[in-house]
């Protein structure tokens, strides 16, 4: 059955940072992910996550300035020194945390600039996937829907697909956001079907809110979780919505499938 994690950067903010991994223990998750866990010590990070019994199964690498509107910069021409230096840091997270897999963001790129992009994006990410082959860790790659986060490079499931062809890295996959794709591609079933050996973790969100993935989104996510179960889906389906009030009282739509 699909392996639901807590995204603690947007679930449980009722509470601190560091106390979300005990809440979401004791509201029955056994796993969680992380958008950037860097402003915490990563040996506490990673000791509150096993004291919990919480499985990191996500996080993003460092994405350059936030502050300033960066988000990423693995496709971001001229930033390929800080790119790299940024790569340290997050297999130094994963062994804390005891995470074996990596987004790496591709970052805003002005649209005068995209032909140059593709082929920096390219040369950084076979460059993650080298290093981080050698720390056993697979490196993802994340479709993004342009109206949250504009100028973002890779906005469409089709184009990961491409990226992946064109690299050939055995440790590189797909992030599969179901929000995202419903909105920038649809098909969400039919890709699934025809590409889950090339996705290594999934996100779930109601469409078009990004609140609680229940009934009032438009996608039927009770049929896509049993489609992923029937599929022999193994890796995790991470939650990461923003809750309409206090998380616990909105996740009535996951705990049968907490319960299993």
């Amino acid at each position: 059955m699909p392996r639901f994690a807590a995204n603690l950067s947007l679930l449980f903010t009722e509470v601190p940072f560091l106390d979300r991994f005990a809440a979401a223990a004791a509201c029955g998750f056994k796993g969680c992910e992380i958008q950037f866990p860097y402003l915490a010590d990563a040996n506490e990070v990673g000791d509150k996550a096993a004291m919990a019994g919480l499985k990191v199964s996500m996080f993003n690498a460092p994405p350059g300035d936030w502050a300033k509107g960066e988000r990423g910069l693995a496709a971001v021409p001229g930033r390929q020194d800080e790119f790299r230096e940024s790569l340290d840091l997050a297999i130094h997270y994963a062994d804390f945390l005891d995470c074996d897999q990596i987004h790496i963001m591709a970052g805003v790129v002005p649209e005068e600039q995209w032909e140059e992009a593709f082929d920096v994006y390219l040369e950084n990410l076979a460059y993650a996937c080298d290093e981080l082959a050698g720390e056993k860790l697979k490196v993802c790659i994340e479709p993004i829907n342009p109206g949250d986060m504009p100028g973002y490079f890779l906005t469409r499931p089709d184009d990961a697909l491409t990226v992946l062809d064109q690299l050939d890295r055995k440790n590189l996959f797909i992030l599969y956001d179901l929000y995202h794709a419903q909105i920038t591609q649809g098909g969400i079933t039919d890709f699934l079907e025809g590409n889950l050996d090339r996705i290594a973790h999934i996100q779930v969100a109601g469409v078009p809110g990004r609140n609680e993935p229940d009934a009032l989104s438009e996608l039927n996510y009770p049929y896509i979780y049993n489609l992923l179960d029937a599929s022999g889906y193994k890796g995790w389906v991470g939650c990461e919505y923003k809750p309409r009030g206090k998380t616990e009282t909105g996740l009535k739509w996951v705990r049968e499938w907490l319960e299993k």
